[in-house]
């Protein structure tokens, strides 16, 4: 699913660029939360990939504090990415694969969760719970 900002959203160019950076420079919910109230305020209703981008920058609040480096959330299964010594107990990741057969190792840094999550709502609740799970 795209995310972005489209051009019929937000016509300029360099305007979308200036978001962008804006966007990834929010290191906290509550200034996510600003930026998104400014792009209603500024251009109406975000339309759904920009709902999605959004989304992706929530997640990337979430994730990073994990050490994860890559959320790739697909309509049939999901691929998460790990720093090279994230911070959270081994432990947590290994008893989550054994307990859930969906979720497998998929190489030294990475899992995949075998699991439908056709919508973007699905998508996020999916990663935000395997996140949710790691002590």
């Amino acid at each position: 699913m795209p995310s972005l900002l489209p051009a019929t959203y937000c016509s300029d160019v360099h305007e979308r660029l200036v978001l962008y950076k804006r966007l990834a420079n929010c290191e906290t919910t509550d200034e996510l939360q600003s930026m998104q109230e400014e792009l209603v305020d500024r251009f109406g209703s975000p339309p759904e990939p920009a709902q999605a981008l959004l989304a992706c920058h929530r997640l990337r609040l979430v994730a990073k504090p994990k050490g994860i480096s890559k959320v790739d959330a697909g309509p049939e299964r999901s691929t998460i990415s790990f720093v090279k010594s994230p911070p959270f107990d081994p432990g947590s990741l290994i008893a989550l694969v054994q307990k859930d057969g969906r979720i497998r190792f998929a190489g030294p840094d990475r899992v995949r969760i075998e699991r439908a999550a056709p919508t973007l709502a699905e998508r996020v609740a999916l990663v935000r719970d395997f996140i949710d799970k790691l002590k």
